[in-house]
């Protein structure tokens, strides 16, 4: 039987790279959403919705869906987020629960939450697994995201004792690849610094921090594989799972890998007055592993030559 999906936000980011994903398999009916515009759409079932309206939200969960991604969200870069954190974090409320009461309201067979790493610990000597939030140790930086996510996490918990949905929580590591924004000052570091290191107009390239913060980092097609598995394989009634590479790289190890793949031999800069977040979360992934028998296909150095392929075809290159 197909299996009929929606994915909200299918424009961005993630959303876009799982359209693009699940549409190739013949088992999902993929239809997706998008607030600004989409080019090159790979679907015909595409739909203009604005999350934040509570109505439009209704409208459009209510087409007897099987299952809906939350992939709709307003993100930026940490220097845009910084100057203006209200802005995102009351839109990214309002999106969340408009989506999870509707998907809750129309007994919709599974919901699956993008929720991220960020609730974990700051610090870890080993990758952390599933059950090891400590909230008194989230970055300062992160808390308040954390604990918008971590409110949704359990308002699904709390669905999931009193109606019929499945609620399969993804927390996710830092994610790179196809269309991210590739924007030098709006970007997130993987994205900007590919955008920085392959410009060649650029004859230096400033990067914000001193350059040891860790991140573990996943590319994209990955997780999108994680979440066609969390839909096709039998999950319990309330699953959190992590999803990441399990490995951390520094920031500097990054630049470097990308400067040399890419063959610019362009001098780098370490600006520690600009924004950073100095964390190191790796995500232990066994549960994925276990349950869905997932592991990660794309390992970094790959994951950067066809990042830096892919963009410079987007960009003319």
């Amino acid at each position: 039987m197909i299996k009929k999906v929606l994915i909200c936000g299918a424009s961005g980011f993630i959303g876009r790279n799982l359209l693009e994903h699940l549409s190739k398999n013949p088992g999902l009916a993929v239809y997706g959403t998008y607030f600004n515009s989409y080019k090159s759409d790979p679907c015909p079932y595409l739909s203009k919705v604005d999350f934040t309206d509570r109505n439009a939200s209704a409208q459009i969960v209510a087409n007897g869906f099987d299952c809906v991604i939350n992939a709709a969200a307003i993100t930026d870069g940490s220097i845009a987020i910084n100057n203006d954190p209200a802005k995102y974090i009351a839109g990214n409320v309002s999106i969340n629960n408009n989506i999870i009461e509707t998907v809750h309201a129309n007994r919709v067979k599974q919901f699956i939450f993008l929720s991220c790493s960020i609730l974990y610990p700051a610090h870890n000597l080993a990758p952390v697994k599933e059950n090891e939030i400590d909230s008194s140790k989230i970055h300062p930086a992160y808390r308040y995201w954390a604990e918008v996510k971590i409110f949704f996490e359990e308002m699904c918990r709390f669905y999931s004792g009193i109606d019929s949905t499945d609620w399969t929580i993804i927390r996710h590591s830092n994610i790179y690849g196809p269309h991210d924004k590739f924007d030098p000052n709006k970007g997130h570091v993987f994205a900007a610094t590919v955008a920085k290191i392959t410009d060649k107009k650029n004859n230096i390239v400033a990067v914000s921090g001193n350059g040891f913060e860790k991140r573990d980092f996943l590319h994209v097609f990955d997780l999108a594989k994680a979440i066609e598995l969390a839909i096709t394989v039998p999950l319990s009634k309330y699953e959190i799972l992590n999803i990441g590479s399990g490995t951390l790289i520094s920031i500097r190890e990054l630049v470097e890998k990308i400067k040399n793949i890419s063959g610019q031999n362009i001098p780098i800069i370490y600006d520690g007055s600009k924004p950073t977040t100095d964390t190191s979360i790796a995500l232990d992934t066994t549960k994925a592993e276990k349950i869905l028998g997932w592991n990660p296909d794309i390992d970094i150095d790959e994951g950067i030559r066809q990042t830096i392929n892919w963009h410079k075809k987007r960009s003319g290159e």
